[in-house]
C-alpha cells in the first residue's frame, strides 16, 4: 500500500480510517527518542484524541421505551500548516548540536531535512507521510432504556486490516448518558448528561507489543429541540465536554534499543453544534466540535431512538 496517495483522503479499512502502516511509522520513527519524537507524533495525537471524543452523540433525547441503534459515525479531523512541521534538535553522537524549525512531523511533508556535521557526518530528521486528514469510521451500538439512561458500545476486538504492516486494530469503547429531561415539567427542549471511556491500538512494534496504544474520556451534559415536520423530525442539539486523552509509543530505535514514550494526558473543553434528521427507519447527523483540536462528525443510525 502507497501512503503517499493519502494525501487529501482519507485511508478507510474495515470501517476504521487508520494510520499510515505502523511498520512504517516505526521505520521513520527509529531515528528519534525523546522530545523529537513527542514533536514528530503530537499532530498525529492530537487528531486521535480529538476523533475518539467526538460522535458519541447526536441528540440530547433518550426515549422513554426499549431500542436498539446501530450507528457509523465518521470522525475527521483536518490538519493546518502548523501541524506539518515542529522544532527538532540533532541527537547524539552527532555533533554539533543542530536545531531545524523546518523538520516535518508525521502528517507533513515526505521529504527528509539533512544536516550536515563534523567529519562529514549527516543528521536526518525523517519525512511524514504528507497527509492532510485523518478520521475514524466506527461502528457503535446504541441501546437502551432504563430510568431514563443509555448505553453506549464501540468494539473492534482485534480486528486484522490485511496489511501485513499495519498490523491488528483493537478499539473497546463504552459509555451512557441519563435524561435530565424527565426531572423537569414541561421542559422547552430535551437535556442529558452523560460520559464515554475508550482504549484504543494500532499496530505492533518489532518487538510484538504494540506501537501506538491510546486511552480516551469524554463526560459533558447536551441539550437539543425536534422539530417535527409529518413523518421527519429536525433536531439542531448542542453540547458542552471535558475531554482528556493519552496516548503510548513503544518502538525500536536506529541502535536496537527499545524505546518507550508517554505523551502527557491533555484535557480540553469542548463545544460542539450540529444537527439531525430522523426519519422512520432511522437517524442522519453532522456536527463540529470547537477545540484546542477542532474536528468534525457526520453519520447515520439505523433504528429509530429519536422520534
Amino acid at each position: 500500500m502507497s501512503l503517499r496517495r493519502l494525501s487529501g483522503g482519507l485511508c478507510i479499512l474495515a470501517l476504521l480510517a487508520a494510520t499510515p502502516a505502523a511498520a512504517q511509522i516505526e521505520d521513520q520513527l527509529s531515528a528519534y527518542t525523546g522530545v523529537n519524537a513527542e514533536g514528530y507524533l503530537k499532530p498525529l495525537a492530537d487528531a486521535f484524541g480529538a476523533d475518539l471524543n467526538n460522535g458519541f452523540y447526536h441528540s440530547a433525547r433518550i426515549p422513554n421505551r426499549i431500542f436498539i441503534a446501530l450507528e457509523i459515525p465518521v470522525m475527521a479531523v483536518l490538519f493546518g500548516d502548523d501541524d506539518r512541521t515542529f522544532k527538532a534538535t540533532t541527537e547524539e553522537p552527532f555533533g554539533p548540536t543542530t536545531t531545524v524549525s523546518n523538520a516535518p512531523t508525521v502528517v507533513g511533508d515526505g521529504d527528509a531535512v539533512f544536516v550536515s556535521g563534523n567529519n562529514n557526518t549527516q543528521f536526518y530528521f525523517p519525512g511524514g507521510f504528507n497527509l492532510n486528514s485523518f478520521a475514524l469510521a466506527v461502528p457503535q451500538l446504541r441501546f437502551g432504556t432504563v430510568k431514563g439512561t443509555e448505553g453506549i458500545l464501540r468494539l473492534l476486538p482485534g480486528i486484522d486490516t490485511g496489511d501485513a504492516e499495519l498490523g491488528k486494530i483493537n478499539l473497546f469503547g463504552i459509555g451512557a448518558r441519563h435524561s435530565i429531561t424527565q426531572y423537569i415539567s414541561d421542559p422547552i427542549f430535551d437535556v442529558a448528561a452523560g460520559f464515554m471511556y475508550q482504549t484504543f491500538k494500532v499496530g505492533e512494534n518489532n518487538a510484538n507489543g504494540d506501537l501506538l496504544s491510546s486511552s480516551a474520556f469524554t463526560v459533558g451534559a447536551q441539550a437539543s429541540k425536534g422539530f417535527e415536520f409529518g413523518i421527519l423530525m429536525f433536531e439542531p442539539y448542542t453540547g458542552l465536554s471535558f475531554d482528556s486523552f493519552q496516548m503510548d509509543v513503544a518502538y525500536e530505535g536506529s541502535d536496537g534499543s527499545a524505546i518507550d514514550l508517554s505523551f502527557d494526558r491533555s484535557n480540553n473543553v469542548s463545544w460542539t453544534i450540529g444537527a439531525g434528521l430522523n426519519f422512520v427507519a432511522g437517524h442522519v447527523f453532522a456536527h463540529y466540535a470547537v477545540a484546542s483540536q477542532s474536528s468534525f462528525s457526520f453519520g447515520l443510525a439505523l433504528g429509530n431512538v429519536g422520534m
